[in-house]
């Protein structure tokens, strides 16, 4: 009993530090597989699990009740429900015996988890740590990093730790956070949806677009806004945009909301004082508050489409809001060429909690991985 109580703790801390929105705490979390290979039963596995994965969000419920504008019991139950996805995987992976297959077990694991369908709610996956244990690395980063988290299963164990500390210490020393490239500028507002309807109105696109005439005129080229940014895009909101950058020498991505028959999709707008377009429509919307597949009215789901779009003749990686805290849309933009990350959020229903910090958190590793630059834009 001692024992299953020390391996808990020790998971829900992990989780805790690893998942803290500090990015250079994130290689903590690669303690997990060892707390989960090495708990004394299946059930104490299960729970070292759930443990690591509520720990790592546990921001969630304040956000959901936030969002919702509910009790706690909404958010709780939104917090506990895609912990037992990765519960499951865990647990029925999980085994009692030393040997080749354990470190197999986790990689299945670890690759059912970054892929629809569990991979969906795929969070607080340890091998975004990649990034800054082995920054520039690459694709031989990612690798070196998954076999290193499946070594962390075996009796070697402590010297792989060890070899992760050492190359967390190295990283430590040298880090710094990606930039964005030249003239690129991310926008940080702090609009709040719940008295403006969820929407921008009128008076909020005035001020966006005072905001980019600042920086146009403080030399941005590639203006990045957040998501939600330039509303309900309908020909009207594109006519005021437009007119408004007229003879202003700059590109603008903001993040918008397109109704379609079945429901919406949200999206990346490029416009400039010549026109506009849908650069992006998001791959993996957040579940259940936008993506209801179920019923109709939410958002649409691209899954695997649109991973790389062109600017200024730039291949960006785009991930909007939830798509940073999972791992397949991120691995397939930069598998097919990448050159920059444009990752932009809303999150001013995550009140107090660090959610916002472990996205950009997150996206800041991968970039660090690649060594791509990286801009950020979110709504606080």
């Amino acid at each position: 009993m001692v024992t299953a109580v020390m391996f808990i703790a020790a998971a829900a801390t992990v989780g805790a530090l690893g998942w803290s929105g500090e990015v250079l705490l994130l290689p903590v979390a690669c303690l997990f597989p060892a707390l989960w290979a090495f708990a004394p039963t299946r059930l104490v596995a299960g729970m070292v699990s759930m443990a690591y994965f509520m720990a790592a969000s546990r921001g969630l419920p304040i956000g959901a009740s936030i969002f919702y504008t509910s009790d706690i019991w909404v958010g709780l139950g939104l917090w506990i429900a895609p912990s037992l996805l990765f519960v499951t995987v865990h647990t029925v992976l999980w085994s009692p015996k030393p040997g080749w297959h354990r470190p197999l077990r986790y990689l299945a694991a670890w690759a059912l988890m970054s892929v629809p369908p569990f991979g969906i709610v795929g969070w607080a996956s340890p091998i975004t740590a990649a990034g800054v244990l082995l920054p520039g690395w690459g694709w031989a980063g990612l690798a070196a990093t998954a076999a290193s988290l499946s070594a962390m299963t075996t009796r070697a164990w402590p010297l792989v730790g060890a070899g992760m500390g050492v190359a967390l210490a190295l990283s430590a020393v040298t880090w710094s956070d990606p930039e964005p490239p030249e003239g690129w500028v991310g926008i940080e507002t702090t609009f709040d949806y719940q008295v403006a309807g969820n929407h921008a109105d009128y008076a909020q696109h005035m001020a966006t677009i005072a905001l980019v005439r600042r920086a146009a005129m403080d030399g941005a080229t590639t203006i990045i806004l957040p998501e939600s940014a330039l509303g309900i895009w309908t020909p009207t909101t594109e006519r005021l945009w437009v007119r408004n950058l007229a003879g202003v020498d700059v590109v603008i991505i903001g993040g918008a909301v397109v109704v379609n028959e079945s429901g919406y999709d949200n999206v990346m707008i490029e416009v400039t004082g010549e026109g506009a377009r849908i650069l992006y429509r998001e791959r993996m919307p957040v579940p259940v508050s936008m993506w209801r597949p179920w019923a109709s009215g939410g958002a649409s789901a691209q899954f695997f489409g649109n991973p790389t779009r062109r600017i200024t003749g730039t291949s960006i990686a785009p991930l909007i809001c939830y798509e940073q805290l999972i791992v397949w849309p991120i691995l397939q933009s930069m598998l097919l060429g990448a050159e920059v990350i444009v990752a932009t959020g809303n999150g001013w229903w995550t009140g107090g909690t660090n959610i916002v910090a472990i996205q950009k958190a997150t996206a800041k590793a991968w970039a660090s991985l690649f060594h791509v630059p990286y801009v950020t834009a979110f709504n606080l």
